[in-house]
């Protein structure tokens, strides 16, 4: 990838070495990333010859997406329900399918003040769609990394959302007596010896996002046990899982004591998020 180096070149050699499902909007994204440029500037400018130096940077990003590395990575950022989110190989990154389990949430009133629990938040992904959507709403936010925790506390500020506070800590740990409203969550779900975890850049992830025992429903099972401590009456649980894994999660929830429990589909119909309630009487 030598010679001309205007922007209309650069990219059509990068897309053409880049192996993923949008080779062309990759070397986009990262060509932006780099020029802090929006996406409307490479095609007023295709004809502009870009520095030797700034040419050199372009292409090792393109040596390391060809390796796989994902695009959030390489420019430290990704964007979740409209929220330009901070992202570093410590968290998950944010997918769209997790929408889902926000708009699930949005569900409730706007004008009622409710205590939701986000366990497991990562770059506050959810959290903050939630507090960016709901002002009203009291919400916590934990993960067991301070790291990470760091990550979201600097996403929320970025955004000014100041209706989120971060607690340290596994699980429940992170909060001591407090019950909630909602308790929402995208666990780890994959099965350990998932051979996808080596593949389409998830080897890139951290590992502790992603992986939750021989079946994938170890922290499902852990989230859903203690929920009943945790919920208010009639309060729900609210939990992202993999498409295959619907069945088993319904009788996890049902198992704790939880009801009124139900699956709700992704847009490729899939099952993604199960929901269920603890009844006043139970």
């Amino acid at each position: 990838m030598t010679g001309d180096n205007s922007i209309k070149q650069l990219l059509h050699k990068a897309a053409a070495s880049i192996s993923s499902d949008s080779p062309r909007l990759d070397a986009e994204i990262l060509l932006c990333h780099l020029l802090n440029k929006p996406r409307s500037h490479l095609f007023t400018w295709p004809e502009q010859v870009l520095e030797p130096k700034l040419v050199e940077t372009f292409l090792k990003l393109v040596q390391r997406r060809c390796a796989g590395e994902p695009v959030a990575y390489l420019t430290g950022q990704q964007e979740f329900w409209s929220l330009q989110l901070k992202v570093s190989p410590a968290v998950l990154i944010p997918r769209p399918d997790t929408e889902l389990l926000v708009e699930l949430a949005l569900q409730w009133p706007a004008n009622t003040p409710l205590d939701v629990l986000d366990l497991g938040t990562g770059s506050g992904a959810i959290a903050l769609a939630l507090a960016s959507e709901r002002p009203a709403w009291r919400i916590t936010a934990t993960d067991q990394s301070e790291e990470v925790l760091n990550i979201a506390r600097d996403n929320a500020g970025r955004h000014q959302l100041s209706n989120v506070r971060f607690n340290q800590g596994s699980w429940y740990q992170a909060v001591t007596s407090q019950t909630f409203d909602l308790i929402v969550s995208n666990p780890p779900y994959i099965p350990a010896a998932d051979p996808h975890l080596a593949t389409g850049g998830l080897q890139f992830e951290p590992e502790q996002a992603l992986v939750s025992g021989v079946i994938g429903l170890d922290d499902i099972e852990a989230i859903a046990g203690e929920a009943v401590r945790y919920l208010n009456d009639n309060g729900w649980l609210l939990v992202e899982h993999g498409y295959d894994q619907g069945t088993a999660v319904r009788q996890i929830f049902e198992r704790h004591g939880l009801e009124t429990v139900r699956t709700e589909l992704d847009l490729e119909g899939r099952e993604r998020v199960t929901l269920g309630t603890l009844n006043e009487s139970s």
